[in-house]
């Protein structure tokens, strides 16, 4: 049932958005530590075979936070490994998320260009 899915997409990233903001709040972590941290954790999670069940329950729930940056980093990696060993591990991180990183630096280069920014900020 869709409404199921929905739920189970909302749900699922709610917590993983919720683990952040306590890492934040309760861990003191920087956001800069936190965005690490689950990075790290998705991978984890990936090199255990848990994130992509996780994927099949929870959908868009797991592929859209910053844990999902972890899964793909640790899937291509471990799947290139197994077809070119330890160059492998290095080339498959990023064949899969190059598109990901390219866009980020390409669109942010024209966010810069396009709006001025604020001063310093203290």
């Amino acid at each position: 049932m869709i409404f199921i899915d929905f739920l189970l997409a909302f749900v699922i990233g709610g917590l993983i958005c919720v683990i952040g903001q306590l890492l934040m709040d309760v861990g003191k972590l920087t956001p800069a530590h936190t965005l690490s941290t689950l990075v790290v954790a998705g991978s984890i999670l990936a090199g255990l075979g848990w994130y992509e069940p996780l994927i099949d329950l929870a959908g868009a729930g797991a592929t859209i936070p910053i844990t999902s940056f972890g899964n793909a980093l640790t899937s291509g990696a471990i799947a290139e490994a197994e077809k070119h060993g330890w160059v492998g591990v290095l080339t498959g991180m990023f064949e899969v998320t190059s598109s990901g990183i390219s866009s980020a630096i390409v669109f942010g280069f024209i966010a810069a260009l396009i709006f001025k920014p604020k001063g310093k900020v203290n």
